[in-house]
């Protein structure tokens, strides 16, 4: 990341906050991460819907797939692996049914 000892030739000034301003940049950054697999999540179960006709099966893995985008957004430690899994298995079915 960029040095956060100097910006524009200026030190932080207190208002400027440099521990807020790196957390707020790291939650922005695993939400972006979480929700593009939550996307692709959504992307594949169209894809599973319209190639195999499986429109439950869709409608469901959009719902499991929003729901392991919280889990993820709610455990640090599980982040962007809980829709990784319904991915696979969303491409797996695409692949191989």
């Amino acid at each position: 990341m960029a040095e956060s000892e100097m910006v524009g030739g200026h030190t932080y000034s207190p208002a400027m906050d440099a521990k807020t301003h790196e957390q707020t940049y790291r939650g922005f950054v695993r939400f972006v991460e979480i929700a593009t697999g939550v996307v692709i999540c959504w992307v594949l179960a169209l894809a599973v819907g319209g190639i195999r006709e499986a429109w439950l099966l869709a409608i469901l893995s959009v719902i499991v797939s929003g729901a392991a985008g919280a889990l993820g957004a709610l455990a640090p430690a599980i982040g962007w692996r809980g829709p990784l899994v319904v991915g696979i298995l969303l491409f797996l079915y695409l692949a191989f049914a």
